[in-house]
């Protein structure tokens, strides 16, 4: 069996300082609203929309409106002032990147999530950061592994109408990223529309895709209607077995195309791999592969055993393979290549937070779609961000409106034109429990890192049937078993 091989020297991740002004203002107004009183004055601020006015204002986006706001804008303002402070940053920099609307709107969300709930470990929020939103279950290949049973169009799939109005209660509770998935997304004749129109609330739009569809000429319209990200499955460096799992010849030609075709629009560009015993040994290829294309992002996904790919559960990965990946993934990230390498596996967190305990420079990776380079502020913002974000910082939406707490998870909890998404979001009893990580059973109720991992919730339904169960996958469970 191939081992992966730990890069040898220390590699140092070239990061600009933007990347992390997100992270400060988190962790720096975190810290200012933790007593009480602080508490009651953000309250005050994050009612009747005083909060979104205060930060346009700040930012120079717009004139106040009277006293009062003029008043909400100097004291919002002045927190952010002392947060850019507290890291060495200048007021100018905090001022010109919050002028972006998505960054704007996620430290919105923070700052009425502390107003709610006050600061919890891992944090609640009022709203998650993302939606996935499985937006048909049509889909041009026949993958083994496929979550979502795609292949056909359901009858019960949402109208263009009905998918705006999805959009418009996402835009209303205070969503900031919205994936659009599926199936295959962008078979939907009103695909672009329905991207374009996310992107002007405001939100961020990113797509996963397998890329089959995407020529030159649709990035370039994809680019234009706003969409920020694309991920694009790619399951082996050797065309013949990415073919055969993904169920049709050629299949692999066509999504490298499509990913070249991304690339070269501009898109900021993922390739994603589920990872299993068929291509394993192979994510070392994966990820010269990935460079040699110049994609942004490598993230190794973890397999859950769902759907049609129950049918498939044997070629999952031991416990001993997961912790050598991710070990070996870490090692990547930490090269200065322009690849940002990560996991959707909650323990990629542990992972990172270990290596730099035993005296490693570098960065952690407390969720799989960023890093942060380390300055004391490591447990805090893991503690914040808490690994697995199933139910508590994301969930998804299935073609017909269904709420679910993870693409993974077959577990309907209300739809969103029937019963609201807002109000599912809030008062699911089912996401209540995935928040609180003082419910986790056995292994992962009693390790030490559950509040930065927390265990993967849909590997430990897959397996289990219960939400709260270990994570089977980790090596710390398996080795407190022994």
């Amino acid at each position: 069996m191939y081992r992966f091989t730990k890069i040898s020297g220390e590699g140092s991740m070239k990061k600009e300082k933007e990347k992390n002004r997100t992270s400060d203002a988190i962790i720096s107004l975190k810290r200012i609203f933790e007593n009480p009183v602080s508490r009651c004055l953000l309250r005050h601020f994050t009612s009747k929309g005083r909060l979104d006015s205060a930060l346009e204002i700040y930012c120079g986006i717009r004139s106040p409106r009277g006293i009062g706001e003029r008043i909400n804008a100097f004291v919002v303002g002045k927190a952010i002032d002392k947060g850019a402070g507290v890291f060495g940053g200048r007021k100018e920099d905090f001022v010109n990147y919050f002028k972006d609307p998505v960054p704007r709107r996620g430290l919105s969300l923070v700052l009425k999530s502390i107003a709610e709930y006050g600061v919890t470990k891992p944090q609640k929020l009022v709203a998650p950061f993302l939606v996935v939103w499985d937006f048909t279950t049509r889909c041009n290949l026949k993958c083994k592994h496929c979550y979502a049973n795609a292949g056909k169009a359901a009858p019960d799939e949402l109208t263009t109408e009905q998918a705006k109005e999805v959009v418009d209660q996402l835009d209303e509770a205070g969503v900031l990223a919205v994936a659009l998935s599926g199936g295959e997304p962008t078979v939907r004749e009103d695909f672009l529309e329905i991207a374009r129109y996310i992107h002007r609330k405001g939100m961020y739009v990113s797509v996963a895709s397998n890329g089959t569809l995407i020529t030159k000429e649709f990035a370039k319209k994809m680019k234009d209607a706003g969409v920020g990200y694309i991920e694009i499955s790619l399951d082996h460096t050797n065309p013949e077995i990415h073919d055969e799992f993904r169920g049709v010849k050629g299949a692999w030609k066509r999504t490298v195309e499509g990913i070249r075709h991304c690339v070269e629009a501009g898109i900021t560009t993922g390739i994603a791999t589920t990872v299993t015993k068929y291509n394993y040994d192979n994510i070392p290829e994966m990820i010269k592969l990935a460079q040699k294309l110049r994609v942004h992002r490598f993230i190794a996904f973890n397999f859950v055993p769902t759907r049609r790919g129950r049918d498939i559960a044997e070629t999952d990965i031991t416990p001993e393979q997961r912790e050598e990946l991710l070990n070996f993934l870490y090692d990547k990230l930490l090269e200065d290549n322009g690849l940002e390498v990560f996991s959707t596996c909650p323990a990629y967190a542990r992972i990172s937070l270990e290596r730099v305990s035993e005296g490693e420079d570098g960065s952690i990776a407390p969720t799989h779609f960023a890093a942060v380079e380390l300055k004391g502020r490591a447990m805090a913002l893991a503690d914040f961000i808490g690994g697995c974000g199933a139910g508590r910082n994301y969930c998804s939406i299935e073609y017909n409106g269904d709420i679910q707490p993870c693409v993974f998870m077959p577990i309907k909890l209300g739809n969103v034109l029937e019963d609201g998404f807002e109000n599912v979001w809030k008062n699911s009893e089912i996401m209540e429990k995935m928040r609180n990580r003082e419910l986790l059973k056995n292994g992962c109720g009693e390790c030490r890192y559950k509040y930065v991992c927390g265990g993967c919730r849909a590997r430990a339904y897959a397996y289990t049937g219960d939400i709260l169960a270990s994570d089977p996958g980790c090596i710390l469970v398996k080795k407190q078993r022994i």
